[in-house]
């Protein structure tokens, strides 16, 4: 990566103390990484605090401390927020219950639908360039998920990733062979910049430019309609992008989601309710599951 140059914008004071903030939930994250890894695995088992705090590696009295101040509840308020989340999905049809969510508004906590979703489906010609023509900034920032790899077009931001201690090189290659033809150019001011917005609902949203081809595109579009709180299937997201038993394309379109987080492939799980493979990793995936959950319930109480 050394072979890009780093772009500098200067950040007020309102702006570091978020920054600041998400450092904090950054490092966090980090040290409760192994324990939503195991409770990704066990969260039905409603596991107590001390195995939580066993997996961890930290006392139970180190683990609750650090992963409230991350999560802002509990570790045993979490697991019953991602319990509550799937069930819901699983006892009902899930069309009928997304659609009743949605038009009770139940997305809000996630401010998904007000996001300005720019369709870049690619032509053929498009995917042969693989970004030919095409300026690409990048650079890292915290989140509360982890290191993030934030990647901007021209038009607003085309890719979000996430990665651990020592993987940032992994986690720019992994973007980059998506457009490798692009010029890209390093820029972590601009990532900096566009952290708060992207996960502390500072000012608007940040506009998701999606670039992939028509059929991911369709399935991308799909994943939007689970509300944050909520799951459903890859039938369903396969249903809802016009392509009813196509569940396995489906999977890899979501597996090739490249705005993580922003869309959704987290709500996406197996018909059984397993959290099933991500490509972030398990841990990621009930972390994110388990904070919107939280967050839906705290705004509907």
């Amino acid at each position: 990566m050394g072979a890009f140059y780093s772009a500098a914008m200067p950040l007020d004071v309102s702006h570091s103390e978020s920054l600041a903030r998400l450092d904090e939930q950054a490092q966090d994250y980090v040290r409760m990484a192994k324990a939503l890894e195991w409770l990704a695995d066990r969260w039905r088992d409603r596991p107590n605090l001390e195995e939580a705090a066993a997996a961890a590696g930290l006392s139970p009295f180190h683990f609750q401390r650090v992963f409230t101040r991350w999560a802002g509840v509990s570790p045993k308020t979490f697991m019953a927020s991602i319990a509550h989340a799937e069930a819901r999905t699983m006892l009902e049809d899930g069309a009928s219950v997304l659609d009743a969510a949605l038009d009770a508004g139940l997305s809000g906590p996630s401010r998904l639908h007000d996001l300005f979703i720019a369709h870049e489906a690619l032509t053929p010609g498009d995917a042969r360039r693989r970004g030919g023509g095409l300026e690409l900034r990048w650079g890292l920032a915290p989140t509360p998920f982890g290191q993030g790899l934030f990647v901007l077009a021209p038009r607003g931001l085309c890719g979000l990733a996430f990665a651990d201690a020592g993987e940032e090189e992994a986690a720019f290659a992994d973007m980059h062979r998506r457009w490798p033809a692009a010029r890209w150019v390093r820029d972590d001011a601009a990532a900096r910049a566009t952290a708060p917005a992207a996960f502390l609902g500072e000012g608007p949203p940040p506009p998701v430019v999606l670039m992939g081809p028509p059929f991911h595109v369709q399935v991308w579009k799909a994943l939007l309609r689970i509300p944050a709180g909520a799951t459903a299937s890859y039938a369903d997201v396969a249903r809802w992008a016009g392509k009813p038993g196509a569940f396995r394309a489906a999977g890899a379109a979501i597996g090739a989601n490249p705005v993580s987080y922003l869309i959704p492939c987290h709500r996406a799980i197996a018909r059984d309710g397993r959290l099933t493979g991500y490509h972030w990793g398990l841990a990621r995936k009930a972390a994110k599951l388990g904070t919107e959950a939280v967050r839906a319930a705290a705004e509907a109480a």
